[in-house]
């Protein structure tokens, strides 16, 4: 499926996932030989790094803990430093299955989309369930992002995505955000003219660990994001600028 002259980086960020994440990069380097495997470690308290050497992956390791927006961007630095042209980006919590990766891929590696979004509503074996508040906020900036772009997205908040290196190159020009990047961050790259498609994926239940959405998150999720939202719909001439 990747031809010689294809570089892919696998990207998980991670934030204490000791106990998973060694599986996740074993699965995915199966799934992907050729590809390489780069591990984010947010300044985790316990052996994400470690495990993450041992099962084979590069990693870079944050000083303090930046949040799951900056380790992606640390991700798209390193891509672009080292000359990969596609991203694949997964989470290190046993959500996403190496098993769909060729699938959210295959379409960037086509040329018939730029970012490609792996959907847990589009899929008809789904068993992913999340709490009623949650599901209701993506379900809304669903519709709200839908609304403004003119056509549908049904999962703006998953992670499971790929990135051609026009996508994650604009997003490491300092406006990507530090803790949360769902619907505003594909909003900017509308309006920067790139294609954006789902395909259907089947995502699990956090296998351990602690959600980046737990105690009060959700309702400062909620506040921010409309926020963004709204500051990049009146910026929007700021990301036309990088058409392709």
């Amino acid at each position: 499926m990747i031809r010689d002259n294809q570089k892919v980086l696998v990207v998980i960020p991670a934030y204490n996932e000791h106990g998973r994440v060694g599986d996740i990069i074993r699965a995915a380097k199966l799934i992907l030989p050729s590809a390489k495997v780069l591990v984010v470690n947010d300044c985790s308290s316990d052996d994400t790094g470690n495990e993450s050497v041992g099962a084979g992956a590069d990693v870079v390791t944050h000083l303090i803990n930046l949040g799951y927006g900056a380790a992606l961007e640390t991700g798209y630095f390193y891509a672009l430093k080292y000359g990969y042209e596609f991203i694949v980006q997964m989470d290190g919590d046993g959500q996403h299955l190496p098993d769909e990766v060729p699938q959210i891929l295959a379409p960037v590696l086509d040329g018939r989309a730029d970012i490609v979004i792996g959907s847990r509503y589009l899929s008809s074996v789904s068993t992913y369930k999340t709490s009623f508040v949650r599901k209701a906020g993506q379900k809304i900036f669903g519709m709200i992002l839908s609304l403004i772009i003119g056509y549908k997205i049904t999962d703006p908040t998953s992670g499971f995505q790929c990135l051609n290196r026009k996508a994650f190159e604009l997003f490491s020009r300092g406006q990507f955000p530090n803790d949360f990047p769902d619907a505003d961050v594909l909003l900017m790259a509308h309006y920067a003219g790139f294609r954006v498609k789902e395909v259907p994926v089947v995502m699990l239940g956090r296998s351990g660990g602690e959600s980046m959405h737990a105690g009060l998150k959700p309702l400062y999720y909620v506040i921010k994001m409309i926020l963004s939202i709204v500051m990049v719909f009146l910026s929007q001439r700021r990301w036309k600028q990088y058409v392709p």
